[in-house]
């Protein structure tokens, strides 16, 4: 074994070691009291283990150099898992190729450790995935775990020599125990494409209940967009049927361009807690923000508490990565104290947690304001705030 190659091989260890086991803690300004974000990402390409990325053989590898790139670790569904946090992360390698990894923390907000492997999802005969990413982690009270995520396959009806043209619809796999999984049928959706996927975690009339994104192309949503609500009577054979939107776009607003699901939704006393991401088009390229609203418990379309704007938005150094100015979660937990941890991903890069409680959140729902759609009635909602706050002085 070279001097080069245990030299390298000891200062890359100690820096991750380092990294995984740094203690993390909130930001130090008193914040909007709604949520309080930590300082440090808990999930980062180099949070990757050393054993991916490096042949640990001195032969093969003498210059202990990486064999496998890592670019980013983002989009990560959520769940409690055997008294640990889990995450099911977006892990994205130097190839563009995304595949899903589990990280487990003791306590959710640091020490995150990826398991020895990635996930292995079984490929469907004849179809197999191009690329697979955002997969929603749910325990639905038929007992299994579903892993919810978008499947990518070249579009068959691309033009000659256009490599960019895409199909997008949903996989669906089911664990009991987050290692061996079961492939079933893509969704079958007659609304177009579908990126963001939910399953609803209990039983609708028997059914299973599925928020869905439905959109004209890849990219552009064109006539669809918009958060669905659909019901599928067999996940073995999961044909949609009655999707209708719930919660729709809406010009001059932070959903202009698209909007869908981020997790699957907490059930409260006052009603469904949802995350969800809005998009808008700007001169700098589309802006992702996370936004939150309130379902009835008993009729999930009816959308009973919907706060104007944004509930988090991009700061500082969540700004730049690979995709700025971005965003996105498919993964909270609500624990039994009623704290909620929210896992979220900036820039398309890594990702970072954000806490807060049920009590918090469902306040904020009930007591935001709705967007009233133009800046006259925007003014008139701050009024009334200082008006009221001048009757309590």
């Amino acid at each position: 074994m070279s001097d080069l190659f245990n030299t390298r091989f000891n200062e890359v260890s100690e820096e991750f070691e380092k990294l995984v086991t740094q203690k993390n803690s909130p930001e130090d300004h008193a914040g909007n009291g709604i949520f309080t974000r930590y300082k440090n990402p808990v999930v980062t390409a180099a949070h990757a283990p050393l054993e991916w990325r490096f042949d640990m053989d001195a032969e093969r590898n003498p210059f202990f150099m990486e064999r496998f790139g890592i670019n980013a670790a983002f989009n990560a569904g959520a769940m409690k898992w055997n008294d640990k946090y889990i995450l099911s992360v977006r892990v994205e390698g130097y190839d563009r190729k995304s595949f899903f990894a589990i990280a487990e923390s003791p306590n959710g907000i640091d020490n995150f450790r990826f398991w020895e492997k990635p996930v292995v999802i079984p490929q469907i005969e004849g179809n197999p995935d191009t690329n697979v990413y955002d997969m929603r982690l749910i325990q639905h009270e038929d007992g299994y775990i579903y892993g919810i995520f978008c499947t990518e396959r070249k579009d068959p009806n691309a033009p000659k020599g256009d490599t960019s043209m895409a199909i997008a619809n949903a996989g669906i796999v089911r664990t009991k125990n987050l290692v061996d999984w079961e492939r079933l049928p893509d969704l079958i959706s007659n609304t177009g494409q579908q990126r963001n996927v939910v399953l609803h975690p209990e039983f609708v009339n028997g059914k299973y209940a599925l928020y869905t994104r439905p959109q004209d192309g890849f990219i552009d949503v064109g006539a669809g967009g918009g958060i669905g609500l659909g019901y599928v009577a067999d996940m073995t054979n999961p044909v949609v049927e009655n999707e209708e939107i719930i919660y729709g776009k809406a010009y001059h607003t932070v959903y202009e361009l698209k909007n869908g699901l981020g997790p699957a939704p907490i059930k409260t006393e006052k009603g469904w807690l949802h995350l969800a991401h809005g998009v808008r088009n700007t001169a700098a390229g589309l802006r992702y923000v996370l936004y939150l609203f309130m379902t009835d418990l008993n009729e999930l379309g009816k959308v009973i508490y919907k706060p104007a704007g944004y509930f988090m938005a991009p700061e500082n150094e969540e700004r730049v990565g690979d995709v700025s100015n971005v965003l996105f979660s498919n993964g909270w937990i609500a624990d039994e104290d009623g704290k909620v941890f929210i896992y979220y991903a900036s820039s398309d890069t890594r990702m970072h947690v954000a806490v807060s409680s049920i009590e918090q959140l469902t306040d904020y729902c009930i007591n935001t304001a709705e967007d009233r759609l133009t800046s006259s009635e925007s003014v008139k909602t701050i009024i009334e705030i200082v008006d009221n706050n001048m009757v309590s002085k």
